[in-house]
């Protein structure tokens, strides 16, 4: 009995002492995003892993516009980034950040095609290109086998395209060609990937050039006849591809994780198609993605939270974790290098084709058709009316165009939308 009581006093008084002593003061900050369902719950399993292992700082998804002061952390997708860009007062670089809170940390480690549009003139990031893709052709192999088609030999070119396609509607398939994203793939990464132009150095667009032409000229000959079946402005193609509907899809490098978690298909990846008849093809695809920016007129506290958690998400694990889950480009030579390391052959695929593309040679290409919404949206327009038989090819491009040219005159030219411009590649070597 005496000693059960004398427990008892001890444990009262072990309560009592924990109760005296001073709680450790945790600083939360909240991170402002915009993603839809699934991508918030991969963005929230990151975060609780942050949580659980820190016991100074919290972060707390908040989904909200930014259309006031922003949060101490905050996620510009492709379709905001202009207007973080354009207000960059409104956020503190991130090397800034990171050096004032002592934290260990080298921006021109990542890879420089992924700092366009988040780095200044010196290098020097301003935001972290947190999870970033190009674009990538996805083929259905089992819609191959069944066309005749070597499911190991995907096509290369546009004109391969063109073939394989033919045989799969002959085959019966009613969707041989799809596509997500057209201003992205079809405008900004078919300049990119075959030797055009999307802007001048004045800022006027000039997406109108004898590559674009012959490549939307193209793709309306495919409609007429069956081989591209159009779904929708945005992702709507994916998920036709996914359920089994079509041979090809153009979309995403990040998709390939969706892909391989949550279909029965046997997919394969390989290279955006190019044009092997235009001269200095192929060059690199244009990377995009969500990047992380902090808000300025914060607390230190919440600095220094900032800072631990782009730290976090900076380690090779992570970053294995990050293509894992959602199938986006490790920033880091290193952390590539662990991906390779960790990462099942499956998981690789998306990601070393992405890469074998963006390490091409070629022009930065800054300003990008599909980041300025409004022109975004006059190009979506002009390229349905190209689908449905209203305008040819040249005429669509042309009024895009001049559209977009008059558009930026009344809001600033389009070069003014991409304030931070690291230097260009080399252009591409002469064959």
């Amino acid at each position: 009995m005496s000693f059960r009581i004398v427990s008892v006093r001890r444990a009262l008084a072990a309560l009592a002492i924990s109760a005296a002593a001073p709680a450790l003061a945790v600083t939360e900050i909240e991170l402002y995003h915009q993603l839809d369902v699934t991508r918030s719950e991969r963005l929230g399993d990151l975060v609780e892993q942050f949580n659980e292992q820190n016991k100074e700082y919290k972060v707390s998804l908040v989904q909200k516009a930014l259309n006031g002061a922003p949060a101490p952390l905050n996620l510009a997708t492709p379709a905001t980034i202009l207007a973080f860009s354009q207000n960059q007062g409104n956020f503190r670089p991130v090397h800034r950040v990171m050096a004032e809170a002592k934290e260990k940390f080298d921006g021109k480690a990542i890879a420089p095609e992924l700092r366009v549009r988040v780095a200044d003139d010196k290098g020097n990031l301003i935001a972290l290109p947190l999870a970033m893709s190009t674009p990538v052709l996805y083929y259905n192999k089992a819609a191959f086998k069944k066309a005749g088609l070597d499911p190991n030999k995907p096509p290369k070119t546009w004109w391969e395209v063109q073939d394989m396609a033919g045989k799969l509607r002959d085959a019966g398939l009613r969707c041989p060609y799809t596509t997500s994203w057209l201003s992205w793939i079809h405008i900004d990464n078919t300049a990119a990937l075959n030797a055009g132009e999307i802007a001048d150095a004045k800022g006027g667009f000039t997406f109108n050039s004898l590559v674009q032409v012959k490549h939307v000229a193209l793709l309306a000959s495919w409609y007429k006849t069956s081989y591209f079946k159009y779904y929708g402005r945005r992702d709507e193609a994916d998920r036709h591809f996914s359920a089994g509907e079509c041979g090809m899809l153009t979309s995403g490098s990040e998709l390939a994780a969706t892909l391989r978690d949550s279909t029965g298909l046997d997919v394969g990846v390989a290279p955006l198609p190019y044009y092997d008849d235009v001269h200095g093809a192929p060059q690199h695809t244009l990377v995009d993605g969500a990047s992380l920016w902090i808000g300025e007129g914060r607390k230190p506290a919440e600095y220094k939270a900032a800072a631990a958690f782009i730290q976090f998400l900076l380690t090779p694990e992570i970053q294995v974790e990050i293509t894992r889950m959602g199938g986006f480009l490790p920033m880091t030579p290193v952390a590539r290098a662990v991906a390779n390391s960790k990462l099942l052959a499956g998981d690789l695929a998306g990601m070393n084709v992405a890469y074998s593309q963006v390490k091409k040679e070629g022009a930065t290409h800054p300003v990008r058709v599909s980041q300025i919404e409004p022109v975004r949206i006059i190009v979506d327009e002009e390229l349905e009316a190209v689908w449905a038989g209203k305008k040819t090819a040249k005429e669509a491009l042309d009024t895009a165009v001049a559209r977009g040219n008059v558009l930026a005159l009344t809001n600033g030219s389009a070069a003014n939308t991409a304030s931070a411009k690291p230097a260009a590649k080399p252009a591409a070597k002469k064959k």
